[in-house]
């Protein structure tokens, strides 16, 4: 790819990528899990949050690929490995987004105040934004992403400062009414809350330079866990055991102020945290799909690119992969909820990060580096054992691409990992992907 993106820009993907618009509803399925407890649940994921993001970008900055963690998997367990877990990536894709919109589409819906089968026609439309943002390419949205994603953070920091003024340490009460249990469950599904740092590593290329990367993972995990501390906190000190009832949280939260302008920023704040999160996964879902139809686990076709580096044909298969959720949620909206989205989500993202995570342990040189990979590793695996029936779906992807392997063997493409050196960005681009095949 082109290699055009500096700190600023890869931190507001980074940004969009984590603070996704799961925030607009995973805070009080936390309480109705949890309790006050949640905010245990939150704290262990923003501390696992830091060993994640830490490790994908010491994986991103050594090895620049836009295969991302499918790439780094390759490197260090070998193809079959490398193509299920880019496939994982492929399908979580569609599955995240979705869920995103039509969250979003709620939101909205009821901050206008319009009938709930709108929320169809909005998330529609919410869909649309983001995969046609993508068919222009990563710099033209790159550029937007920082606009909405600076947008959407005075968005929550004004809720935060907000309801900040009204937290009661009494609403922190009956503090586990589910124990550990609760907590357990709370934690399963809020994993989707620090998903997309794998995302971001399919991004790596795009830097100009290795080491913001780096800068840029560092920067946005500052702003990530200020702000899903804030949320959570309020949620649990204004709300209390109330925030499990409702789904439109951050609605709540701004209704105390008793401003007019309060419904119209919580929409506003939906569909910039949908827009924004979605077009980064789509981006890297697309990217994704690149690395694999180059090497023949996705048709030939989706390798093909623009001149200017643009994957429209991945982009536009997204889309239909998109499109085939979206139909679901809306003729079994009671079956295919937002919760159920983000939970089959959350489990097929889990299982990548483990692998992304154990390949960091046999890539990286550095004794400390390889240990915070470790660290991660088992801890990420412990949240993916709480997903339970929700494994099926990453299970039946796997055994796909096992099958598709046995039948179609082909030659190894990933390069093995290298001698480590004392400077990892001496031989930083020495490893970069192959071209893929360019179009005007």
């Amino acid at each position: 790819m082109s290699g055009g993106i500096g700190v600023a820009r890869g931190t507001a993907l980074c940004v969009g990528a984590v603070l996704g618009p799961g925030v607009l509803v995973l805070p009080a399925v936390a309480v109705r899990a949890a309790g006050p407890a949640s905010l245990l649940a939150w704290a262990a994921l923003l501390a696992l949050s830091a060993l994640i993001a830490t490790t994908f970008a010491d994986l991103g900055a050594r090895y620049p690929d836009t295969g991302g963690v499918a790439a780094f998997t390759g490197r260090a367990f070998g193809d079959r490995a490398a193509a299920v877990v880019g496939c994982w990536l492929y399908t979580a894709v569609p599955v995240g987004v979705v869920a995103g919109a039509v969250a979003g589409a709620h939101y909205t819906a009821t901050a206008l105040h319009t009938p709930p089968a709108t929320t169809v026609g909005i998330a529609a439309g919410l869909l649309a934004v983001v995969f046609l943002t993508n068919m222009v390419g990563l710099h033209v949205s790159g550029r937007l992403q920082l606009a909405l994603t600076g947008a959407l953070v005075a968005l929550l920091v004004t809720v935060i400062m907000v309801a900040g003024p009204h937290v009661d340490p009494q609403r922190i009460g009956p503090f586990a009414p589910h124990g550990a249990a609760g907590v357990g469950s709370a934690v399963a599904v809020l994993f989707t809350a620090i998903c997309g740092w794998e995302a971001t590593a399919n991004l790596s290329a795009e830097f100009t330079h290795p080491r913001q990367v780096r800068r840029a993972a560092a920067a946005s995990l500052a702003i990530i866990v200020v702000l899903y501390a804030g949320l959570a906190i309020c949620t649990v000190g204004v709300l209390g055991n109330q925030a499990g009832d409702t789904t439109v949280p951050l609605m709540r939260l701004l209704a105390i102020s008793g401003q007019p302008w309060a419904p119209g920023a919580v929409a506003g704040a939906a569909v910039l945290l949908t827009v924004a999160a979605s077009v980064t996964f789509v981006a890297a879902g697309a990217r994704a799909g690149v690395s694999l139809a180059r090497h023949r686990i996705l048709p030939r076709g989706l390798a093909v690119v623009t001149s200017d580096g643009a994957p429209r044909r991945g982009v536009a298969a997204q889309a239909g992969a998109a499109a085939v959720v979206a139909v679901a949620a809306a003729l079994a909206p009671r079956v295919v909820t937002v919760e159920t989205l983000m939970r089959l989500f959350a489990a097929l993202l889990a299982c990548v990060t483990v692998l992304g995570l154990a390949a960091a342990v046999r890539l990286l040189p550095a004794p400390r580096q390889r240990a915070c990979a470790a660290v991660a590793a088992l801890a990420v695996a412990a949240v993916a054992a709480l997903s339970a029936a929700f494994l099926l779906a990453p299970a039946v992807v796997a055994a796909a691409v096992w099958a598709h392997r046995r039948r179609e063997p082909t030659p190894h493409l990933y390069p093995q990992p290298p001698t480590p050196v004392d400077n990892p960005f001496d031989d930083a681009h020495a490893y970069a992907p192959a071209q893929e095949v360019r179009i005007r």
